[in-house]
C-alpha cells in the first residue's frame, strides 16, 4: 500500500489512470456524476438506441451514489457510496464508451475487473457509513438528468478532495482479494 494520498483530478486521463495500483489513497477533485441502478438502466437504454447521453463519458467519474436531500444551508445531505454489484451488469458498456473512474463500495463482479482491465479504469471505495463526512467534499451539486428518479437522479457535482482508495487497477490489481490473501498467510 502507497504512503500518503495521490492528489487526482477528474476528468481523468489515461496517463493518471495507469499511475494508480491497488491500495493507492487517493483524493479526487473535479467534477464527478451521480448514478445507480435505475439510472444506469436509462444511460444504457439511451445508447441501445443511439441517442446522446446526459454528459460525455470520456474520462469522466461515476459514483454510486443515492444521496439525502439537503438540509437548510447544506449543498447536498449525505452522500455515502451504495453497493457497486448493482451496476455490474451496466458497466462494461460504459466503460467501454470512455467511462475511467467508478466509486462505490463493495467488490466487484468477474467481468467488471476484466472490463476495467480492458478500456483501463480504476475503481475506488469510499467508506460506507460515512455519508455526512464525505459530503463535506462535495463543493457544488446540481440535478443534470432523469430528475423524475428522485434520489437516484444523475446529478454533477464539483468535489475537493474527496477521499477514496483504489480497490481495482488496470494492471488487475484487486485491494479486497490481496487482503484475503494476507489474511489466510497470516492465520
Amino acid at each position: 500500500m502507497s504512503k500518503g494520498e495521490i492528489n487526482i483530478q477528474s476528468p481523468l486521463d489515461s496517463k493518471t489512470v495507469s499511475m494508480l495500483k491497488a491500495g493507492d489513497k487517493v483524493l479526487l477533485s473535479g467534477i464527478v456524476y451521480t448514478a445507480r441502478d435505475a439510472a444506469h438502466k436509462r444511460l444504457i437504454e439511451a445508447m441501445d438506441r443511439g441517442e446522446s447521453l446526459p454528459f460525455d463519458l470520456k474520462g469522466q467519474t461515476i459514483y454510486y451514489v443515492g444521496p439525502s436531500p439537503a438540509p437548510p444551508g447544506h449543498i447536498i445531505g449525505s452522500a455515502g457510496p451504495t453497493t457497486s454489484g448493482r451496476m455490474d451488469s451496466f458497466t462494461p458498456r460504459l466503460l467501454a464508451a470512455g467511462l475511467k473512474v467508478m466509486i462505490g463500495k463493495g467488490s466487484r463482479s468477474s467481468e467488471v475487473k476484466e472490463a476495467i482491465k480492458t478500456y483501463s479504469c480504476v475503481y475506488l471505495a469510499a467508506i460506507g457509513g460515512a455519508g455526512a463526512l464525505l459530503s463535506k467534499a462535495i463543493r457544488k451539486a446540481e440535478v443534470i438528468a432523469y430528475e423524475d428518479l428522485g434520489t437516484e437522479a444523475i446529478l454533477r457535482l464539483e468535489v475537493e478532495n474527496f477521499p477514496a482508495i483504489v480497490i481495482n487497477d488496470i494492471y488487475g490489481g484487486d485491494l479486497y482479494q490481496e487482503g484475503k490473501e494476507k489474511y489466510r498467510t497470516k492465520h
